[in-house]
């Protein structure tokens, strides 16, 4: 039998690794019979000569394996998705209870954020009670009642991600394609899906800048979706603006619901409709797209998914009394959530047509106050946020506020102010060349 040194050389050396030994590798990562540095060697190793399709699909079903895997009554349609993260990306708080208004059952496992990428767990847990860790009895009793759930990963879940997810962090081996497509699919693998989607992001505010090189992340990410057997296919969307106004985890609930009570940017029902398009066609609880779009906007405009997710943030803890004044018409969302003690608004230098809003830029200032957090298990001020002022395209004069800056403490600097006045890009009306771009920019359809 080969050591582990041996496994490592011969990836080391662009041999391919068979499944044993892959699985050897995996449980002395799960049994910790392997040392720390042997670990780090075989991720850099990974990194530099990569894997090949059956390597990548025996890597996830391995770390898939090597805990609790879920299961469900057979007659549930289990659905999710995942995104690459992104500025202002609230898109789950929305989807997931517009999913189960259609029938769908939502186990939502999902992240906290770190560096400039907010979390769907901070948001939700701005929402004082809102409890994200549950058991999977637990779950279970959610998703029967209600329909929906966003939760934590459990202790018992993929146990060998958790490890070598920190060990990608402390070996710069985060950007590795087979290592990305491991770690997302062995969690959405242990959920026991029907189906899959996935928003890959692209641009400014993405781990990938081009579309291209998004694209081989979807194509790696649904091939080896599917050949673990859940029905899977990706959104390629883009990524350089915020998605909605609102950046900051209290000021994202709020705009999400909106959103919900039939008020929400179009560029954020764009990528909701169009997530769950695509997962209600792929299980035939819709003909096609253009039938399962309408069926999520139609969750949405009637109410049923604001009924959802009000009995989601009860079934997880939140007081009822409080889950039914976010949920009321015309409330004030500050009796309940967080409100910062300072704001000030930015305003235009100058007239002219916007062109851009860096997204990057402006989710790196907020991160820096406090907004967001550097390691993991950091606090963060859920209060600290922006809200967006004016649309692309939009002409606007000098001195009108473009942007609304929510903070306690630090108080933002020059310098970070001097930033966010650069992130506003503008042209004049005559040499403006502003066109609106749907975020969808492709979708590849689960391969046969």
């Amino acid at each position: 039998m080969q050591s582990i040194p041996d496994l490592i050389k011969k990836k080391r050396d662009g041999e391919e690794l068979s499944t044993e030994e892959i699985q050897r590798f995996l449980n002395a990562v799960t049994d910790k019979t392997i040392q720390e540095c042997q670990i780090g060697a075989m991720l850099m190793a990974i990194w530099m000569k990569g894997m090949s399709v059956i390597e990548t699909q025996a890597l996830t079903r391995g770390m898939m394996r090597s805990g609790d895997v879920m299961s469900w009554p057979h007659d549930w349609t289990v659905v999710d998705k995942h995104s690459t993260g992104g500025v202002g990306d609230k898109v789950s708080l929305v989807l997931a209870p517009a999913l189960a208004a259609c029938g769908c059952k939502v186990p939502m496992i999902s992240g906290r954020g770190l560096a400039h990428t907010g979390g769907t767990l901070d948001k939700l847990e701005s929402i004082p009670g809102f409890r994200i860790d549950q058991t999977q009895a637990e779950i279970c009793d959610v998703l029967t009642t209600v329909g929906c759930c966003i939760v934590g990963q459990t202790e018992k879940l993929v146990p060998a991600d958790k490890v070598l997810y920190a060990m990608r962090d402390a070996t710069n081996t985060v950007d590795s394609l087979p290592l990305i497509t491991g770690s997302i699919l062995s969690k959405k693998g242990a959920e026991t899906l029907s189906a899959l989607v996935l928003d890959v992001k692209f641009g400014k505010g993405a781990l990938y800048k081009d579309l291209t090189s998004a694209r081989e992340l979807a194509q790696s990410l649904e091939s080896t979706g599917n050949g673990l057997g859940i029905r899977t296919a990706a959104v390629l969307s883009r990524m350089d603006s915020t998605i909605g106004r609102c950046v900051g985890n209290s000021l994202e609930v709020i705009e999400s619901l909106e959103t919900l009570k039939g008020n929400g940017p179009d560029d954020l029902m764009e990528l909701v409709e169009t997530l769950g398009g695509v997962l209600l066609m792929m299980t035939g609880l819709a003909s096609d797209l253009s039938k399962g779009k309408t069926k999520i906007a139609e969750a949405v405009v009637r109410g049923e998914a604001l009924s959802k997710f009000q009995a989601m943030m009860e079934a997880q803890g939140v007081a009822k009394e409080t889950a039914k004044l976010l949920c009321a018409k015309n409330t004030d969302y500050y009796q309940v959530l967080r409100k910062s003690q300072n704001f000030t608004e930015l305003k235009t230098r100058e007239n002219g047509v916007v062109q851009d809003v860096d997204g990057l830029c402006l989710a790196q200032v907020l991160h820096q106050l406090g907004a967001g957090r550097s390691t993991a298990g950091a606090p963060i001020n859920h209060s600290v946020g922006a809200e967006v002022l004016v649309s692309l395209g939009e002409e606007v004069p000098k001195g009108f506020p473009w942007l609304r800056l929510h903070y306690e403490t630090p108080a933002p600097t020059e310098n970070q102010i001097s930033l966010l006045q650069d992130s506003l890009v503008l042209e004049s009306k005559e040499k403006s060349t502003y066109q609106k771009q749907c975020l969808v920019q492709e979708i590849l359809p689960p391969q046969v």
